[in-house]
């Protein structure tokens, strides 16, 4: 996840009006904010997208393994 993937995320949070665990949601919110690099991001790995904001951190080597 780039830096900037990484803010974006943190800013969609910080308004709270999402869950962010609603994948879809958040890319439209995304979408409407011109965040295309988040929307793309989640279309493409929305396993590693789902690990950061469960776990708070991007899947190890042996947890990547196991994510399609």
């Amino acid at each position: 996840m780039t830096d900037e993937i990484f803010s974006q995320i943190m800013k969609i949070r910080s308004g709270g009006l999402v869950n962010m665990c609603d994948c879809r949601a958040v890319q439209r919110i995304a979408f409407n904010m011109k965040m295309y690099e988040l929307v793309n991001y989640i279309e493409e790995d929305r396993a590693r997208y789902f690990h950061f904001i469960v776990y708070g951190d991007e899947p190890t080597v042996r947890e990547k393994k196991i994510l399609p």
